[in-house]
Order: C-alpha cells, then sequence, then structure tokens
C-alpha cells in the first residue's frame, strides 16, 4: 500500500491589461495509483515579478508576454494615485 503526493502547474492563464499570469498548482494524493483527493493553490504573479522559483513553463510564459513595454505600463499604474 503505496501512498504519494504529487504537486504539479495544472494551469496557467494570462488575464488583463498588464497581463498577470494565473498559476493553478494541484496537489494530488494518491493510494496504489488510485486518487484519493485532490486540492488547487493559486497565485498570481504581475509583470516584472521575480521567477526565480518558478517551474519552467511560468517562466516561459512571462518571458512571451511580458514586454518591456507592458512592464512600463504596469509600474506606472502603481505609481500613479487612484481616484
Amino acid at each position: 500500500m503505496a501512498i504519494t503526493k504529487t504537486t504539479k502547474t495544472d494551469k496557467i492563464e494570462i488575464v488583463g491589461d498588464f497581463k498577470n499570469i494565473q498559476v493553478r498548482e494541484a496537489t494530488v494524493i494518491e493510494e496504489d495509483g488510485v486518487e484519493l483527493t485532490r486540492s488547487f493553490h493559486r497565485y498570481v504573479l504581475a509583470p516584472g515579478s521575480d521567477l526565480t522559483d518558478q517551474p519552467s513553463e511560468v517562466v516561459a510564459v512571462a518571458n512571451a508576454v511580458w514586454t518591456q513595454e507592458i512592464i512600463d505600463a504596469y509600474n506606472a499604474s502603481m505609481e500613479s494615485p487612484e481616484i
């Protein structure tokens, strides 16, 4: 009777004007190859975020969509006061 727990990135979405990246991780617990439970954890990365500990597929998406123009526009939006 072997119980295993695996976590993997199972969904990457690009949303909003500034190309925020939403990442969903699935944690699956199996016993003898039969899934017992699955849970999810989500997080969002803003343009220019540190990608050091991110999975390679998330880094690839970020490099594809986060142009310098997008990063600059996002940073400018964070500096301007909300009305």
